[in-house]
């Protein structure tokens, strides 16, 4: 979710528009730093703002060969190589980053790029749902135009803010995608779909109570994450990874009800900041799982990835 208007002027001091680099320094993108011992946490990484030229990540994307792919609510994409010491993060490599643009090729203007989650298909087309302007753009290659494609149906109803957090693709080659706050039929749920242009479902996600769901992910096995977070004045961001069942997904109908079961949260696993981004890959025999926080381009808040390998 972007809260600032600061934002958008410090990303394009250091990210003129229409310009792409790349760097191998993997220490001067990101700093390594340790998670809290077990749920398979193998470590986290501190992202430098400064060098990637912006902060506000919202959707992730970690392909096989471990390159990692995020977009920001400012309207850029960003990609580097995922360093790991075995199964431990010790940095990033060859950083790419641009604008995302319209279907000219024009960079996206600030309403237009708030871009809040990312899916890959498996012709290496990319998903991206945008929020605010609620919808839908495919690209082919990050730094090229972006076509508009069939939103879910109803989602032009969702709050300003509140829209099409959570996009991915399952093994089974459906969509599965949900509003952050866009109340469906049943008390306490929000509108998830199933399915892709020309064939949506509409379902419900539960979250849990005060917690929306911003981000989800397909697994191997046709299951899938949804993570979730909520904020209090307080208590300050909390979050909580969850896991759909594959038979749950298998057996979903119109109105179904779907929620997760918690595997870690904030309470045990993660720092206590604002963890909107979730991928995940098999990876030497394990599943593994990174996080990815959005800072909001605030200096008290954090841009971190957190690395997880999960058996079983």
């Amino acid at each position: 979710m972007r809260r600032r208007a600061l934002g958008a002027a410090f990303a394009s001091a250091l990210l003129p528009a229409g310009c792409a680099a790349a760097t191998t320094s993997g220490s001067a993108i990101a700093t390594p730093f340790a998670l809290p011992a077990g749920f398979g946490a193998t470590g986290g990484l501190e992202l430098d703002r400064a060098m990637i030229g912006f902060g506000g990540l919202s959707g992730l994307h970690l392909a096989p060969d471990l390159r990692l792919t995020a977009v920001s609510d400012l309207g850029h994409w960003m990609s580097a190589r995922l360093v790991l010491d075995g199964m431990r993060p010790v940095g990033l490599a060859d950083l790419r980053r641009g604008p995302l643009r319209d279907g000219a090729g024009r960079p996206l203007r600030r309403r237009e790029g708030d871009a809040e989650c990312l899916a890959r298909l498996p012709d290496g087309t990319w998903l991206v749902g945008f929020e605010r302007w609620h919808r839908i753009r495919a690209y082919r290659t990050l730094d090229g135009p972006g076509g508009y494609i069939q939103a879910p149906p109803g989602l032009d109803a969702a709050p300003d803010n509140q829209g099409l957090e959570s996009l991915t693709v399952l093994a089974d080659g459906r969509w599965f995608a949900i509003a952050e706050d866009l109340p469906a039929r049943t008390p306490g749920t929000t509108t998830a779909w199933l399915g892709g242009p020309g064939r949506w479902m509409a379902l419900a996600w539960r979250p849990a109570p005060d917690f929306v769901p911003v981000d989800a992910v397909g697994l191997p096995d046709g299951g899938a994450l949804v993570l979730e977070r909520r904020f209090t004045i307080f208590g300050g961001f909390e979050a909580r990874l969850t896991r759909v069942p594959a038979p749950a997904l298998a057996a979903a109908r119109p109105d179904t009800v779907l929620q997760g079961e918690v595997l870690f949260s904030t309470s045990d696993a993660l720092p206590r900041e604002n963890w909107e981004g979730v991928s995940a890959i098999r990876h030497n025999g394990a599943l593994l799982v990174t996080l990815v926080t959005d800072d909001n381009e605030r200096s008290f808040q954090r841009g971190l990835i957190a690395v997880f390998a999960l058996e079983g």
